[in-house]
């Protein structure tokens, strides 16, 4: 009997749904991501037309080339001719390059038993070319020895080559060439070697102290055979000062 009611109530709830029958097979839904399961079980990465995630090769973005450009690395600025402003300390461009234009001048002193010697020099430089300075120096040299005395005026044009042993210190040397007069015997032909180091003083500073050999023709009388020349010849040393502008 009791048996008889139990096939009766599962008979009626096959009839209405209520039992669960196991799933033979399971499908996937429309608007999932994942390929569709074929029988052959066929994926994404099998589709030659989807890339990753099953997105199309299509809608990517346009590949991009990755070799940017070196940036330029920091030089000093040279002017290919004129003059430079505001070279030295804090600027682009060192004492020594091309176009940096010096101002000063220099002064010496000689002081021995029965001799004095002073001499004072201004001068203008300009760099023609790297380390390569022509300069214009314009020179009073007077001279007392016992109880005379002798003034020598110069006009020279100076080349001279500067090398750097640092930032900061630099050698040099130069070789005055013009025209030299002497009270008494007149104008003559100077010539004046100069030998010394540049020091770099605050911002655009040069401090040069140098050794320098005056040599001086002068025309003392003529005779039949022709003009005899006097030599003048004068040895010192001199401390100059100038300003790079």
């Amino acid at each position: 009997m009791k048996i008889a009611r139990t096939w009766k109530l599962l008979g009626a709830m096959a009839a209405l749904g209520l039992l669960a029958v196991p799933a033979q097979a399971q499908t996937v839904p429309e608007d999932s991501d994942v390929g569709e399961v074929t029988g052959n079980a066929s994926t994404a990465d099998d589709d030659p037309g989807t890339v990753g995630e099953g997105k199309k090769s299509e809608n990517l973005p346009e590949p991009k080339s990755d070799n940017d450009p070196q940036p330029q690395v920091p030089a000093p600025a040279l002017p290919t001719s004129g003059i430079i402003k505001q070279a030295g300390v804090g600027g682009a461009v060192s004492y020594g390059r091309r176009g940096v234009l010096e101002l000063g001048g220099s002064a010496g002193l000689t002081a021995a038993t029965d001799f004095t010697q002073v001499s004072v020099a201004p001068s203008l430089g300009w760099f023609l070319m790297d380390n390569l300075e022509i300069s214009a120096i314009m020179g009073l040299n007077y001279a007392k020895t016992g109880g005379s005395s002798r003034t020598l005026f110069t006009g020279l044009v100076e080349p001279s080559f500067h090398i750097p042993f640092n930032k900061t210190v630099f050698g040099f040397v130069g070789l005055g060439a013009g025209i030299g007069y002497v009270e008494g015997p007149g104008a003559g032909f100077a010539l004046a070697p100069r030998l010394g180091a540049n020091f770099l003083v605050g911002r655009s500073g040069v401090l040069t102290p140098a050794a320098f050999l005056q040599y001086t023709t002068h025309e003392a009388t003529q005779t039949p055979q022709g003009t005899l020349l006097a030599v003048s010849t004068s040895v010192g040393m001199q401390v100059g000062y100038t300003v790079m502008w």
